[in-house]
Order: C-alpha cells, then sequence, then structure tokens
C-alpha cells in the first residue's frame, strides 16, 4: 500500500477511526472511574553514626551509615516489621496483606531509608507510614544493641526519623489522565486497524479506478446522486444549462452527467457508433430504468431521433417512468397482434423521443426476447433512430444477455458503493458467454460531497453555475407530459391490462413496416460538404436509409 492509499483509507474512514479512538478514551475513563482510590503517604528515615569533629573520623562513620543502610532494606520489609506495626496501630490485618501495601526504599548514595504506603484510606496511609518508621527504628535499635541500653555499651549506629508523613490530598489511583490516555491510543490503534481491514475486503463499486481495474472495461460516465427521484418523477426537468432558475446542484450535476455520456457514446466507434444499445444492470434497484429514460431524453434533445424499448418483460418501468399509456406495446407487436407504428407513442416536446411500453406480461419472455421477430425489429428501428433497450438485470434471468447479443451491446449500470466488483465480474461474464459486447460501465448514484466523491471525480465540480435568474427566464423550462402518445388499436386498447398475462404464442418473423411509424419531422444529418456540419433535410424513407452511406448494422 503507498502512501496515497493510506491517507485515501484514513479520508474515507474518517468517521470510524475518530468515532472508535473516542470509544476507546470512554471506556478507559468509564474503568477508571470504577477503580477503588488507592491514597499513598511517605516517610523517610536516616542512619547517623553520631558527630564527630574531625573530618576524617566523620567521612568514615558517613561511609559506614551507607553501608549498614543496604542491610537494613531487608529488615524494613520483614514481617517483624509489619508485626510490631499492626500491634502498636492496632490494625486488623495480617502482615503479608501489610507488606503488600508498603515499599521501602533506599535513594542511591544516601543513608536514608525511604517508606510508602498505600491504603483506601488518607488518614490510614499516613498512620501507617509513621508507624513503619518507628517499628524500623526499634527493629534496628534491638539488633545493633542487642536490646541493651546500658551507659557506654550503646552502638554508634542510630536510626531517626526524617520526614513525618503527611495526610495525602489526592489519590495516586488511578491515575485518570494516564488511563485515558491508553484508552485512545489503543482505540486509535483498534481504528486503524478496523479502516485497513475494511478497505482490503470491502468489494464495493467505489471509484472509477477500482471498476476498470477490476473488470478491465471502461466506465463511459458516472451519473451523481439525486435524492428527488421517486416512483412519479424520474425525469429531470433542466437539460443542463440556464433553463431553471431554481439552483438545484444536483438536478443540473444529472444533466451534465448524462450530456457527458451522450458524448461519450457518439464518440465511442466515430465511424460506426452504437445504435442499438441495451442497458442492463447486475441486480435490481441499480436505477438503469432512471438512466434509459434521461438518457433518451438527452439524445432527443441534441436533434437525434430515438426509440426507448422496454424489453423488461417481468418488471416493465418503462411506461411508468416516461408517463406513457401502459398496457400494450413490445408483446403486441411480437406475437403480430398489432403494428409498432400504433404502439410508438412519442415524449417530451423535441418530437424526437419515442416510446415502445412493454405491453402484457407474458409467460415466455425468454423465447420472445430470443425470437427473430424482435431482432428484425430492433434492425428496422434503429435504420431510422437509435434504439434504447430497458432490459433486466444480468445476474437474474438471462434476457438482457439475449438481447445484447443482438445489438450492438450493452451499457451495465453499476450503484456506487453498493454493486459489488464480484456482482458486476458475473454480470459481464454472463455477456462474454453470449458473445455478446459489452460497451462500459455506468456508474450510477456516486456522491457529490465529501470524501466518498473523491473516487467518482464529483469532488471538485460547481454545478451550481448553472441556472438562471428569474428575471431572464421569459418561460417556464418545459415539463414531460404526463401521458401522451399515438391512439392505440381498438383491439389491443380494450385488453390492455398491466399485469396480466398472455397465452404462448409463436412470434412473427417477418420484417415490420415503418415509413409511417414516425411522424412527419426534421431530420439533424451531417454533410460531407460541409466539412461535418449539420443540414436541415426532410425525414428518410426506408429506400433512402437503405442506399445511405452508413454501414449497415448486421444483426448477430
Amino acid at each position: 500500500m503507498e502512501l496515497t492509499d493510506l491517507v485515501k483509507m484514513l479520508r474515507a474512514h474518517w468517521a470510524s477511526i475518530v468515532s472508535i479512538t473516542l470509544l476507546g478514551g470512554l471506556l478507559a475513563f468509564g474503568f477508571a472511574l470504577v477503580q477503588p482510590k488507592v491514597y499513598t503517604s511517605n516517610a523517610s528515615g536516616i542512619i547517623s553514626t553520631g558527630q564527630n569533629e574531625e573530618l576524617g573520623v566523620a567521612l568514615a562513620g558517613d561511609n559506614y551509615a551507607k553501608s549498614r543502610v543496604k542491610s537494613y532494606l531487608d529488615l524494613a520489609e520483614s514481617r517483624a516489621v509489619a508485626e510490631i506495626v499492626i500491634e502498636d496501630l492496632g490494625l486488623e490485618a495480617t502482615p503479608g496483606a501489610l507488606l503488600s501495601n508498603v515499599s521501602v526504599t533506599n535513594p542511591m548514595d544516601t543513608p536514608t531509608i525511604k517508606v510508602s504506603v498505600s491504603a483506601n484510606d488518607p488518614e490510614q496511609a499516613s498512620r501507617i507510614a509513621e508507624g513503619w518508621i518507628s517499628a524500623i527504628g526499634k527493629q534496628i535499635d534491638a539488633i545493633e544493641n542487642d536490646g541493651s541500653s546500658t551507659e557506654g555499651g550503646e552502638s554508634i549506629v542510630q536510626f531517626r526519623s526524617l520526614d513525618t508523613a503527611q495526610v495525602p490530598t489526592a489519590p495516586t489511583s488511578p491515575n485518570i489522565p494516564l488511563i485515558v490516555a491508553i484508552g485512545l491510543a489503543l482505540g486509535l490503534a483498534a481504528a486503524i486497524t478496523y479502516a485497513f481491514i475494511r478497505s482490503l475486503f470491502d468489494r464495493r463499486v467505489l471509484s472509477i479506478e477500482g471498476v476498470e481495474e477490476e473488470t478491465g472495461k471502461s466506465v463511459i460516465g458516472t451519473v451523481p446522486l439525486h435524492q428527488d427521484f421517486n416512483k412519479t418523477g424520474r425525469i429531470i426537468a433542466t437539460q443542463g444549462g440556464n433553463d431553471r432558475a431554481d439552483r438545484a446542484g444536483a438536478e443540473y450535476a444529472v444533466a451534465e452527467a448524462l450530456r457527458e455520456l451522450r458524448t461519450n457514446l457518439q464518440f465511442m466507434d466515430v465511424d460506426n457508433p452504437p445504435r442499438r444499445i441495451v442497458i442492463t444492470s447486475a441486480l435490481p434497484s441499480e436505477g438503469k430504468s432512471i438512466i434509459v429514460a434521461n438518457l433518451a431524453n438527452t439524445i432527443a434533445a441534441s436533434g437525434q431521433r430515438v426509440v426507448v424499448i422496454d424489453g423488461d418483460l417481468r418488471r416493465p418501468m418503462v411506461a411508468k417512468t416516461f408517463g406513457v399509456v401502459p398496457g400494450a406495446g413490445l408483446t403486441d407487436v411480437l406475437i403480430g397482434k398489432a403494428d409498432v407504428k400504433d404502439l410508438l407513442q412519442p415524449f417530451g416536446t423535441t418530437g424526437n423521443l419515442f416510446v415502445l411500453a412493454a405491453g402484457k406480461i407474458p409467460p415466455n419472455p425468454s423465447e420472445l426476447l430470443a425470437s427473430n421477430a424482435m431482432g428484425a425489429l430492433i434492425d428496422d428501428l434503429a435504420e431510422h433512430a437509435m434504439v434504447l433497450i430497458d432490459a433486466p438485470p444480468l445476474l437474474p434471468v438471462t434476457d438482457s444477455a439475449i438481447l445484447s447479443a443482438r445489438t450492438d451491446g450493452a451499457l451495465v449500470v453499476a450503484y456506487a458503493r453498493r454493486t459489488t466488483y464480484d456482482q458486476l465480474n458475473e454480470a459481464l461474464g454472463n455477456l462474454e458467454r453470449v458473445s455478446a459486447k459489452a460497451l462500459g460501465v455506468i456508474i450510477n448514484a456516486v456522491p457529490m460531497k465529501g470524501t466518498a466523491a473523491d473516487g467518482y471525480g464529483y469532488r471538485n465540480r460547481y454545478y451550481s453555475y448553472y441556472g438562471a435568474n428569474e428575471e431572464d427566464l421569459t418561460s417556464p423550462a418545459p415539463t414531460p407530459p404526463a401521458k401522451s402518445g399515438a391512439p392505440l388499436p381498438e383491439a389491443t386498447a380494450e385488453t390492455a391490462h398491466p399485469g396480466t398475462t398472455t397465452p404462448t404464442a409463436e412470434p412473427r418473423s417477418e420484417h415490420i413496416p415503418l415509413e409511417e411509424a414516425f411522424p412527419p419531422a426534421v431530420v439533424n444529418r451531417p454533410s460531407p460538404h460541409t466539412n461535418g456540419a449539420t443540414i436541415q433535410l426532410p425525414p428518410l424513407s426506408r429506400r433512402d436509409v437503405i442506399r445511405s452511406d452508413r454501414p449497415r448494422h448486421i444483426r448477430r
């Protein structure tokens, strides 16, 4: 792991690191509070050899005292001293228990003995310290003088009290600052370990680089998270320009991301750009239907014709997303019950976007999608417009793989910070097994703020630049109609009801005439005589399309 990776890991998990570190400090503080308070009192005594006016004799006596004090350390920590203290103070403790709370030391190169006594009561600690110094003096006197006090027979070694034990005012244990500091340090270590392990085993889609490294496929677009998308409002109103006074940064960001995705599709293959595209995902609820609808709307806004086909014959969402008439659609066309020209429903104000709903839910969706009629329908529509197919997820069913094999390829949508690399690789593997082409990956719902946005390239973008002032707007932005479209065939409309099943039928295989499927409109086509500039031409007929210099797509 490089330093930059470590910094990214810490930035990504900073909240967890701070929380775990503080938790360690709080646990340490709570542990310190429940510990019993211990008070320590100190007392000391000194061994002397009397006074002498001669310097040499005095130095010899001092050295003798220092040598003797080392032998008295064991005496000071003996059970005999403890028994004297217990007897003098009237304590109920045993000598062993009392000795465990007493520490006797000799400061280096001094004839001093220092006694430290710990107890739960500060006054008792002071009394024991004083009593211990007194007991040491008695024991030394007994040894040096052999218990006698006759005149002229006393030893020159004497032990005297040096400091009076003071009553401690504050406990020496627990040391709350030290315990809390240790708890914080342990918490920080645990937090960094947790962040490292989580980063190591986190297989979610967290960055563009991660997707490309794990899958070997290019990320051709990232769509920011937009909280206003719901079951009824799934198409953004803005086109990413100064068309709204409300500076909704997320909506502008989505619009601009879709325009970028549109551009990437156009330049994916300049000589032969894809015109029959399946948009799918690894698992449900990853936003593929929303991306299909908004991408189609964005492409239509550029002047290019688009047909959206609801290829999800299990859980169709296109009709609800666009707000068009449901009930009759793709299944009716495939079984020969209706013509596609009667079921294509226009949407929006551009006149370039048409929707083909799923129709009634059939019992054999895979067979219908794999039929020759489906391939012929896609080919015929692709000669007049770009075809976007909203397909089911790749992992639960095989429908998307079947459709992808009959088109120019598939765009796989991955939900940021939810879809895993394993799921994405498995979905791409399903495409490879049927020799379908994966055009790329679209990462949906990427965050735009915070450290989580770093991996998707949105951290330093400022979409609040877009938007117009109220006085600059001469008219409100166009909003998609709730329901629009050409009249449905009478027989189909009477039986149209979402959720019903259609008896299994053999789909027809002949091409469907589309000369009148699209209403008259102006089509933008590049002219080789104007250096790539667009000129206005009347709509092409089927014969003109076949004779045009555009390479035809060969159905697999």
